[in-house]
């Protein structure tokens, strides 16, 4: 009995299946896995290093004319210390980071990224510059590897699954969540 109870859970995993990541969720889990020190993601330095670094906070996130939309403060300095204080550059202002999901080799990364501030100066263009080149780089949500983790876990001791196929076909922002289009095939043994 338990085993049919299982898989008619696991039957719900159902080809050309959608999953909503609502933002709420969403912002969970990037405060959870990025924004780890006091609530920051430190992009340079950390919170020990008084004259030369950059971070940011208070992520929110929305879902605006089919693009992801982060909104966050950064808070930087770029200088040198000088007789027990800072000489150089910084500043702290509110900015946006846009960007469109897209699926690629097992994860989910951002494409034709934007960063906008209502704010302009030479610190702030580069410190601009600096996190699009970060988050085309290195944003990235391993996907295929993260259902493998889910679909495949120990449920009952009687059977076990594999996941055979996992393909996305499409991925989109809604005003309320991510929604990702995939097919699996998920063998029960």
């Amino acid at each position: 009995m338990r085993l049919v109870l299982s898989l008619l859970a696991l039957a719900s995993l159902a080809p050309a299946a959608e999953i909503h990541i609502q933002f709420g969720a969403i912002k969970r889990i990037v405060s959870a896995q990025e924004f780890t020190q006091d609530g920051r993601k430190y992009v340079k330095g950390d919170s020990k290093t008084k004259c030369s670094f950059a971070f940011l906070e208070n992520p929110q996130l929305a879902g605006i004319d089919g693009k992801l939309q982060i909104k966050a403060k950064f808070s930087g300095r770029s200088s040198v210390g000088f007789f027990g204080g800072c000489v150089g550059l910084g500043d702290s202002f509110e900015l946006t980071i846009m960007g469109t999901p897209v699926f690629r080799d097992g994860y989910i990364a951002l494409k034709d990224i934007a960063v906008l501030t209502n704010r302009d100066g030479i610190y702030i263009r580069r410190v601009c510059a600096a996190i699009k080149a970060t988050m085309t780089r290195d944003f990235k949500y391993p996907l295929v590897s993260e259902a493998k983790k889910m679909l495949e876990a120990k449920r009952d001791p009687l059977f076990d699954q594999e996941l055979r196929k996992f393909t996305v076909n499409g991925i989109w922002v809604s005003n309320e969540a991510v929604v990702i289009n995939y097919d699996l095939i998920l063998a029960v043994k």
